[in-house]
């Protein structure tokens, strides 16, 4: 009987031992999943930091002032380190923007003028950003909007990114650019803003592209929908089968208007860094984009655009009282406006 208790005892001392090698298993996967929590803290720390890093050079190149011993004097004025308020720069905080703006009246090309600028990849031209009334309320509304579009704040289709290097929009002389014009020719002046003037030569094609456009906002030719520009020669072609008929009794003096508003506008700005183009010479010397981009500083480069001439035949086919038009214009100074101004 005692040998057999003795014998029990041994087989419990011999198999408490089992119980060992699973708490040994649970010290080591606990241990595992310690050393794997410590490691991904230190990892999690390190990202941190590296993206803290980035953060402090980005900062750093954003605070650190811009070097300019590069430009002559004569720039300096009309370069610019804009730091908006909607992003950030980053590694472009120090390269320069030049400010403009596409002074036009309604029909004279500035549509497609603006396209060609903005397929530039350093070029962005906001639009017509006066339409809205509200905008040019006042002369102190215009200077609001001004500076968050030359901030870099102002978004629209047409912006580029941060490294953009001429930034401006497209303004029609009838929406508060000219009865605002001490206000604004002080602000351009002041802040190193360049003018681009883009006129039409022939007033009369104006006209007719006034009238068509006007008649297709009430009739909507294409499909229900109004378009002021079209990107097909169908759609062209549908939009230049309207001939107004123009009312030759005030015609001459009508013209002398439009001539006249050119002018003022010219003389208004002339204090301003400015240049003049015309859309005939444009379309009929593409040379006139290297003009342009010369004007803004900007590396040159091919110059494109979707946009579909509308009326590109001679006058006579756009107009339904065309004699009439002839008769009254021969011995005026609009003569030549009646011949062939431009091959397209």
């Amino acid at each position: 009987m005692e040998s057999s208790r003795l014998d029990s005892q041994d087989l419990l001392a011999v198999k408490a031992p089992k119980k060992t090698p699973l708490l040994l298993r649970s010290t080591v996967v606990l241990f595992a999943v310690f050393c794997g929590l410590y490691m991904f803290t230190i990892c999690i720390k390190q990202t941190r930091f590296a993206t803290d890093s980035n953060l402090f050079k980005i900062q750093l190149i954003q605070d650190r002032p811009c070097d300019k011993s590069g430009y002559s004097e004569s720039e300096l004025a009309y370069l610019h380190f804009p730091k908006p308020h909607t992003f950030r720069r980053k590694e472009c905080a120090c390269n320069p923007v030049r400010l403009f703006a596409i002074l036009s009246m309604q029909r004279s090309g500035s549509g497609w003028f603006e396209t060609l600028l903005n397929s530039h990849t350093n070029i962005s031209s906001n639009g017509e950003i006066f339409g809205t009334k509200d905008r040019r309320s006042n002369a102190s509304r215009v200077v609001e909007v001004l500076d968050q579009v030359y901030n870099l704040d102002w978004f629209s289709s047409a912006s580029k990114n941060e490294c953009s290097a001429a930034i401006g929009f497209k303004w029609m002389l009838n929406q508060g650019a000219m009865s605002n014009h001490k206000e604004v020719v002080e602000y351009f002046n002041r802040r190193g803003v360049s003018a681009i003037f883009l006129l039409r030569r022939n007033l009369l094609r104006r006209m007719i592209s006034m009238r068509a456009n006007a008649h297709d906002k009430s009739v909507k030719l294409l499909n229900g929908t109004h378009k002021s520009h079209v990107h097909s020669p169908k759609e062209a072609q549908i939009l230049a089968q309207y001939k107004p008929k123009i009312n030759t009794t005030d015609l001459v003096d009508s013209l002398k208007q439009v001539e006249g508003t050119a002018r003022h506008a010219l003389e208004m700005f002339k204090s301003t860094r400015h240049i003049v183009l015309y859309y005939e010479d444009i379309v009929s010397n593409h040379t006139k984009l290297v003009d342009v981009q010369e004007f803004l500083r900007v590396p040159y480069r091919d110059l494109t655009s979707r946009q579909v001439k509308i009326h590109s035949g001679p006058l006579s086919q756009y107009i339904d009282n065309w004699e009439d038009v002839q008769e009254t214009l021969k011995g005026t100074s609009f003569e030549s406006y009646i011949k062939e101004d431009y091959k397209l």
